[in-house]
């Protein structure tokens, strides 16, 4: 199958959630008897998605996609860890597949821990979970030395998009492979947050048509 560009990628992703917030779905064909047929020799998905776990944002009803169509790695906060990294290097040299998003949501609670911790920090985390707060707390301790720490609602918003941005920057600066992609295969890596009041997904970032 031909590759699907990261501008095309982006742009079923966005008609896709369009569909999702107009209640206008149409993929749940692509999750019955045949397109599971269609899927046992291999799969070919057209973006890469690094999202929270959080229950709320699962990403392929998000974006009204079916099965085979996304690859998609979850994790608390949306952190970029070797393991992700990873995951994403795989599905990019093994399938093809040129865009990668990070999907990170508003009122993220893994974002929200980590204020907390800067405000007022505690022992009692276990070292797993202080993990995930150690990588998010880069994007987050900035914030604490503007305005925003008088306005704790802004700087959980700011500290969302923030701790985004940070794996976004991850991605495309920490890997060797992944660099190489975007640099001459045409990979991208964009941002995007999710509102879990309206189903909105805003992307950070364009795409120039290739």
């Amino acid at each position: 199958m031909p590759i699907v560009s990261a501008a095309q990628a982006l742009e079923r992703l966005k008609e896709g959630n369009r569909r999702f917030v107009e209640e206008d779905a149409t993929r749940a064909f692509s999750a019955g008897a045949s397109r599971r047929s269609q899927l046992v020799s291999g799969q070919n998905p057209f973006a890469i998605v690094l999202g929270c776990s959080d229950s709320r944002v699962p990403a392929e009803i998000v974006f009204d996609q079916g099965l085979g169509e996304l690859f998609v790695i979850r994790v608390a906060g949306n952190i970029v860890s070797p393991s992700q990294v990873g995951s994403i290097e795989f599905a990019a040299e093994r399938f093809g597949t040129r865009l990668v998003v990070v999907l990170g949501h508003s009122t993220c609670g893994a974002v929200q821990a980590t204020v907390e911790e800067l405000e007022r920090p505690t022992e009692a985390r276990s070292p797993n979970l202080r993990a995930i707060v150690d990588r998010i707390r880069p994007s987050v301790e900035t914030l604490f030395e503007t305005d925003l720490k008088h306005d704790r609602d802004a700087l959980l918003k700011h500290a969302v998009r923030a701790n985004i941005r940070l794996s976004v920057a991850h991605l495309q600066h920490g890997s060797r492979l992944l660099e190489d992609l975007i640099e001459n295969d045409g990979l991208a890596v964009v941002g995007a947050e999710y509102s879990l009041a309206t189903g909105a997904v805003e992307f950070f970032d364009s795409i120039p048509p290739s």
